[in-house]
């Protein structure tokens, strides 16, 4: 065994190896995301059973094999387990593993990506927030820790920073009406605005601490989600998942209401 390093991280994926092992990947603040075998992980009496899970979170003792990490000891303060108990939330959770695997690559500083994770997954928890909302707000602060995010303070075409009313997706961002000519764009409502505004630029601590009306939801809902589609060359599975079962719930209700 070669000298052991500590990592601060959480566990975004698991998959079966062998018997009884498991390879886990981790995303870190320290090292980025890395993957990590975790020997014995399988066994009932191991004491890998749980800290190998998705959504673990708490330090990791690893060391440096030819290929990659093995876990050594794993100190976890957060599995985050009453997510397993509400099927919307745990899938919402998924998606933002998901997600986050795919923004973060190794030997890069994961603090802001962890971090973020961390209180995303906080908020799904405690309820103040709507789902769909938490997911629109986890989505756009990944695009601004990525660079990707539109611009939400300024005319893209003229660089005006009043009568913000349209969106345009071509454009990557807001227009205001004199540039409007000859451009597709959604129209855009004060609080749509306000609410981009506010989290591509509200410290993390206060991310989750509104909510929305509908039809504000809605729209929101409406940018951000186009904005991703084409701006976003990957398809996430677990986004495909959430969609379709969000879709089920609304037929659901529609029925209910009939």
């Amino acid at each position: 065994m070669g000298q052991t390093i500590v990592l601060t991280g959480m566990v975004l994926s698991a998959m079966p190896v062998g018997d009884y092992d498991k390879r886990i990947q981790l995303l870190t603040r320290e090292r980025g995301k890395i993957a990590a075998f975790v020997r014995g992980a399988r066994r009932p009496n191991s004491a890998f059973l749980a800290s190998s899970n998705p959504f673990s979170f708490g330090e990791f003792e690893v060391y440096e094999g030819k290929s990659s990490y093995n876990v050594a000891k794993a100190s976890i303060t957060h599995y985050f387990r009453e997510l397993a108990k509400d099927l919307d939330a745990v899938s919402y959770g998924f998606y933002f593993l998901e997600m986050a695997s795919y923004y973060t690559q190794e030997n890069m500083d994961g603090t802001d990506y962890l971090n973020l994770l961390y209180v995303t997954l906080k908020a799904l928890l405690k309820k103040a927030v709507d789902n769909r909302l938490v997911r629109r707000i986890y989505e756009l602060r990944v695009l601004v820790l990525s660079g990707e995010y539109p611009d939400v303070f300024s005319c893209t075409k003229c660089g005006k920073k009043e009568n913000l009313y349209y969106f345009s997706m071509r454009r990557h961002g807001t227009l205001c009406p004199d540039c409007l000519k000859g451009e597709y764009a959604v129209p855009l409502d004060a609080s749509t605005l306000y609410a981009l505004q506010y989290v591509i630029t509200a410290p993390l601590q206060k991310l989750y601490s509104f909510t929305l009306s509908a039809p504000v939801l809605g729209r929101l809902e409406e940018i951000t989600a186009g904005y991703i589609r084409q701006y976003q060359d990957h398809e996430f599975q677990s986004a495909q998942m959430l969609d379709s079962f969000g879709a089920d719930l609304q037929k659901t209700a529609k029925n209910g209401e009939k």
